[in-house]
């Protein structure tokens, strides 16, 4: 397989400076639910890749996992395998045969408690560390100690920020409590990039989805995330393509490129091709690359090991052979 995947485009994207609160335009948006899931229900048999095709993807889909993990039983060599998995997501022997020697997955993701130790682990790779802050998973702290744990990810070396909003301003349609509370968190998190959980399958209907996505990319989000991966329903196709359309009409009004991160629920390479060629007939190529779309994942870079194996050698191997860390 002859392929070109980069950690990351030479092109280094401005950041999204956000603009002010456009209430008008917040209030304009709707979501025609049942068009968009019978279109989320066409997606799987839309695209179909094979062979040398196909790897060449999961190739890129490993290239934009978010490496994760967020158990309260996290230690700090589990970090430490974690990020070794990162710098080799792939089996070497596997990396040759399709010449990508240098792949690597887009971040690891851990708790502030981890941040040191996963910045340790990734020294002198490039790969950057996410953080979870702002009270992950609820969000229900008091803001000026969410503001403070962004702080303190940063400082510790954190380089992305995943934050969650409160659901309730969404519920209420309280969109400048949103924003305010948003922007603030953008502000605290300095040159550190933010991407914006919105825990979506706490949000009600996909309006409130694509009205708390436009308010948190008004705010200034350089992201904006399905989910915390806490919830009980997590990453879907109808809340993406929600999600994906409001990155471009942002992106039709400012300008400036939001990336968008599913996370939850996506643990199967067959998956992973449907939101790759989703965000491809959606955004274009350009919203391909890591510094746009990443996986928030554990799971999916096994099961995308697994099929790269089988389609080297023909044959599928057991899970255990293909561990996380």
């Amino acid at each position: 397989m002859n392929t070109t995947l980069t950690h990351l485009p030479s092109v280094t994207l401005p950041r999204n400076d956000g603009m002010p609160l456009d209430l008008d335009w917040v209030a304009s948006v709707q979501a025609n639910t049942s068009a968009i899931e019978r279109r989320a229900k066409t997606l799987p048999g839309r695209r179909s890749v094979k062979k040398d095709y196909q790897a060449a993807w999961l190739c890129k889909a490993v290239s934009c996992i978010d490496l994760t993990t967020l158990s309260g039983d996290d230690t700090a060599m589990r970090v430490r395998r974690l990020c070794a998995k990162a710098k080799q997501p792939v089996r070497a022997d596997l990396l040759d045969q399709l010449d990508l020697p240098e792949l690597t997955t887009g971040a690891v993701c851990v708790y502030h408690d981890m941040v040191a130790t996963a910045v340790d682990g990734l020294d002198g790779t490039g790969i950057p560390v996410a953080a979870v802050s702002t009270g992950f998973p609820a969000g229900l702290s008091p803001l000026h100690l969410r503001l403070e744990e962004i702080r303190e990810s940063v400082k510790a070396g954190a380089t992305e920020i995943d934050i969650v909003i409160s659901r309730r301003h969404a519920l209420s349609g309280n969109w400048q409590a949103l924003y305010d509370e948003t922007r603030a968190m953008r502000d605290a998190c300095g040159p550190a990039h933010m991407k914006a959980i919105l825990a979506t399958g706490e949000l009600g209907t996909l309006r409130n989805v694509a009205r708390a996505s436009l308010v948190c990319m008004m705010a200034g989000s350089d992201f904006i995330k399905t989910s915390t991966g806490k919830e009980p329903v997590n990453a879907t196709l109808p809340v993406t393509l929600t999600m994906i359309r409001a990155i471009r009409a942002y992106h039709a009004r400012t300008g400036l490129m939001v990336g968008y991160k599913p996370a939850g629920g996506i643990s199967k390479a067959k998956d992973a091709l449907v939101y790759l060629s989703m965000i491809k007939d959606e955004l274009g190529d350009r919203w391909l690359q890591p510094d746009l779309f990443r996986f928030g994942a554990s799971s999916l870079l096994g099961d995308i090991e697994r099929q790269l194996e089988h389609h080297l050698t023909g044959h599928y191997s057991a899970q255990y052979r293909h561990p996380i860390g």
